[in-house]
């Protein structure tokens, strides 16, 4: 019998340097918890179960040679575990179950890229957001122009939540499938923005291509069938542009998550929330300059130049970002066996999923579900209610105005809301920036002490493992602030941050800083409160009478619009995060059954806390809601709306006043959500 250093000398010698992930042959036997399994520890073992397969498909990871039929696959973005072929539970891409809980597989295997590198990786970003600014800010007013009834706006708006509820999901699996030599997501995102091109530009141009097609036929332009044709087509294109839309949004995100090193993830998202605000601020900011006066030769409306504005854009960042960025071949992956089921079958196991939710992640869906019913009459509607409040005392004061009079006095009232949005976007931006250096962490450990999982090598391996008490998650210290606009973690190097002379620049200053962290302020009760005031500024379009007083309360929305695009994405992630991290062995477990069966590395939630299903969860619990508030926003409009040119049309207000209800049953959901204890 070999004494413990002859073994541990005989371990290291033969352990590669890297833990590989073995072949589909080896099925891993369970474990003891908290414990990492070593393979066997002769040569002809460790030969025997080693194979080149990457954590993912990024330029800066191991190589893959692995076929989809092997039990340690690579995961798609929307897909929960696969099965294995004996029946069992395939391994998860880490946990007790599989190779890579062990410590020696870390971050530090892959390198870190440049600022620069992750400014061309998220690139895109700009353009998608400009061309959906394009649509939100004056897709309802050029379909009111072209004379849809308002009843039947809201049903057109039913593109968003279909779009997103479908496209999103189903190009996530075909991408991940995808053998392409021009890569897995490139042809995606092209393919989908040509499809934007195309659709924004018949969009913007309708009247001038109905009227041309149909007056080879011998119909009149003015004709009551070149008017419905125009409709009609409009409201396809409006489909059309937001089917593709989705398409390259799918296809971006998963284009970040395959090319930013894995430590980096948190980092790159930011940079991506960044230039979202700088696309939100820029398309707004055109919308509200008479463009046609400046740009004539490109069109004679303000929708026209906006488009080709737009086109330009989303294709110049696209080309940029496809051009750097070099997507690793994935005909390197090997080819995949043909998929079974289908689209049903899919939706069938996000279904199942839902219900196995682990609760806190369901408690956030189901505020989301609420929040939703407000946030998207206020997103499609609001340029038409400030217009509205423009253009009601100029048809006080001219009755029985021509349409041509209508029409240019309605072109003016949707640059008022165009700017009305131009400053939401400025004050989301701000927010976004302040507000997660003022609410406060929901964990702060008090010492921080090294992070090292327990194994048979560890010394002191009988008893617990040394961490603090929390995984490093949005809601730890400095992790708020990752969750905004620039991410800075200024305990991340807490010695060097309190001689005041260590350590890199902001955190030189932040030494110098009162803390502006407010301690009863926490992520959950922010998010409630930003409910409520939501609820409150619609409700105060009652006392509205003029473009100022209009633009200032679409501003102030400003500030629940970036709790919504910030807390439910932070207490998702801090969920999966911990959860994770019990399974690893890296913090206590809590004292209930589930927290017992993930210390062990089982699941009670059957594969349902993976990222990629609960992002898919969460989108639909996103765009669900939608069709709701199209639906119930379809019959306001029916009973209160008033022909156009008409005054006193308040049928826009009242369908935002419901959205605020709405938004009221979510804060009282929000406070089911729950939060730990501050320690």
């Amino acid at each position: 019998m070999s004494s413990p250093s002859r073994s541990l000398r005989s371990f290291r010698s033969n352990t590669p340097p890297r833990l590989d992930i073995p072949d589909s042959n080896f099925h891993p036997k369970p474990i003891l918890r908290r414990h990492v399994k070593f393979g066997d520890s002769s040569d002809a073992a460790a030969q025997s179960r080693r194979s080149s397969v990457s954590i993912g498909s990024g330029p800066r990871r191991p190589a893959r040679n692995a076929s989809f039929k092997e039990e340690y696959h690579e995961q798609s973005p929307l897909l929960f575990s696969a099965r294995s072929n004996d029946g069992g539970a395939a391994a998860r891409s880490s946990g007790y179950f599989s190779p890579r809980s062990d410590a020696s597989w870390m971050d530090d295997h892959e390198e870190s890229v440049s600022t620069g590198y992750l400014l061309l990786l998220t690139m895109t970003i700009i353009g998608l957001q400009i061309a959906w600014s394009v649509e939100l800010s004056n897709g309802s007013p050029y379909l009111l122009g072209l004379g849809i009834d308002k009843s039947l706006l809201a049903l057109v708006w039913i593109a968003g939540p279909l779009s997103g509820t479908l496209v999103q999901p189903y190009v996530g699996i075909k991408s991940d499938r995808c053998r392409s030599r021009f890569g897995k997501r490139r042809p995606f995102m092209v393919g989908g923005a040509i499809a934007t091109v195309i659709s924004l530009i018949a969009l913007a141009w309708t009247r001038e291509l109905i009227a041309g097609i149909l007056g080879l036929f011998g119909v009149p332009e003015d004709s009551e069938t070149t008017a419905t044709t125009s409709i009609v087509f409009a409201v396809t294109m409006i489909y059309v542009l937001d089917f593709s839309i989705n398409v390259i949004q799918a296809g971006v995100r998963a284009f970040i998550v395959d090319n930013a090193p894995t430590h980096q993830q948190d980092t790159a998202n930011a940079w991506a929330a960044r230039l979202s605000g700088v696309g939100n601020i820029v398309g707004y900011l055109f919308g509200y300059v008479d463009l046609p006066k400046y740009f004539a030769f490109v069109g004679d409306t303000q929708f026209k130049v906006l488009c080709v504005f737009a086109c330009i854009v989303l294709l110049g960042t696209l080309t940029i970002s496809c051009i750097t960025i070099q997507e690793r071949d994935p005909r390197l992956d090997g080819e995949l066996e043909p998929q079974t089921g289908g689209v049903l079958t899919f939706f069938r196991d996000l279904f199942h999923s839902m219900q196995n939710l682990p609760d806190q992640i369901k408690r956030v869906c189901e505020v989301q579900f609420f929040a939703w019913i407000g946030w998207f009459p206020f997103l499609f509607y609001i340029t038409t209610y400030v217009g509205g409040v423009y253009v009601d005392p100029i048809f006080r004061e001219h009755e029985n105005m021509s349409s041509d009079e209508i029409d240019a006095a309605w072109a003016e009232a949707t640059r008022m809301g165009t700017f009305a949005l131009l400053i939401f976007a400025i004050t989301t931006f701000a927010s976004s920036v302040l507000l997660p250096f003022l609410v406060a962490s929901s964990f702060r450990p008090e010492e921080p002490e090294p992070i090292t999982p327990r194994t048979p090598l560890t010394p002191g391996g009988g008893k617990l493992p040394r961490t603090p008490k929390t995984p490093h998650t949005p809601l730890t210290p400095g992790g708020a602030a990752a969750g905004g606009y620039f991410v800075f973690d200024p305990y991340a190097d807490k010695p060097a941050a309190m001689d005041k002379t260590k350590g890199n620049v902001f955190q030189r200053v932040y030494a110098h800083l009162p803390s502006p962290e407010l301690r009863w302020l926490t992520l959950r009760r922010t998010w409630l409160f930003s409910h409520i005031l939501f609820c409150i500024l619609t409700w105060a379009t009652l006392f509205v009478r003029d473009t100022i007083g209009a633009t200032v309360l679409v501003a102030l929305i400003g500030i629940p619009w970036s709790m919504t695009n910030w807390a439910p994405y932070a207490l998702i992630a801090a969920e999966i995060s911990k959860r994770e991290n019990i399974r690893r062995g890296l913090i206590p477990p809590p004292p209930t059954h589930d927290g017992e069966l993930l210390a062990r590395g089982e699941d009670p939630s059957d594969g349902s806390d993976q990222a990629g299903v609960v992002l898919g969860i969460h989108n639909v619990a996103i765009a669900a809601p939608q069709v709701i508030a199209t639906l119930v926003s379809s019959v306001i409009f029916r009973f209160l709306q008033k022909p156009r040119g008409t005054p006193g049309d308040d049928s826009v207000a009242w369908v935002l006043r419901f959205g605020g209800l709405a938004a009221l049953i979510a804060a009282y959901l929000t406070k089911r959500v729950h939060e730990e204890a501050r320690t």
